[in-house]
């Protein structure tokens, strides 16, 4: 889905509006990418207050570059390549501060313990919240490639031809990742499916 910022001003004219500095242009920006941006955050690090974290970091590199965009993909393509390498960036950092978790000396700051594994996107129905932490365990638990591609094309809607130039593959291949994610899913969730 390609998204327009305000009625009757295109990629091209806010980029340029961007580039000039324009302010309201940068929050029609914000506006318009946000939700997207915390959702492929929340789908890689599954914790709130680190996609906030992440889609900020997004906005201010995406002020920041603005002047460099060459315009040879998508203004769209371009924040969401920038939101999954911030994303991706945070997940390692955590990973990495868990794996050193135990040799680090007590002083240093570490990840505040059960943040991640708690949280919940809203408007799931306390009922439903069981199945959802089982799905979203399930996501976390496919390949990285899969996850992302699931992430983008199921969970964002976006078209093949949308998703393949942020992961930088063809449409073949996402596809492929897409229909392994959700075999893999399939096999994992087999307990929490309904009754025929």
């Amino acid at each position: 889905m390609h998204l327009k910022v305000t009625k009757g001003l295109d990629d091209r004219e806010l980029i340029r509006l961007l580039r000039a500095g324009d302010e309201t242009a940068f929050r029609h920006l914000v506006e318009a990418y946000h939700e997207r941006v915390m959702c492929l955050a929340l789908g890689i690090l599954r914790d709130p207050e680190e996609a906030e974290d992440a889609a900020q970091e997004t906005f201010i590199r995406v002020h920041a570059s603005i002047g460099g965009f060459r315009e040879d993909a998508r203004l769209s393509t371009w924040i969401h390549r920038i939101a999954l390498n911030r994303a991706l960036e945070k997940a390692r950092r955590k990973r990495l501060r868990e794996r050193l978790g135990a040799w680090l000396p007590a002083w240093l700051p570490q990840e505040r313990p059960g943040r991640a594994s708690g949280w919940m996107v809203p408007g799931i129905r306390v009922e439903d919240r069981e199945k959802a932490a089982a799905l979203y365990r399930a996501i976390d638990s496919l390949p990285r490639n899969q996850r992302i591609a699931f992430l983008l094309v199921v969970v964002q809607r976006m078209q093949y031809d949308e998703a393949c130039p942020i992961l930088g593959l063809g449409v073949k291949a996402v596809e492929s990742l897409v229909s392994r994610a959700k075999a893999g899913l399939r096999r994992k969730l087999e307990a929490y499916r309904e009754p025929r």
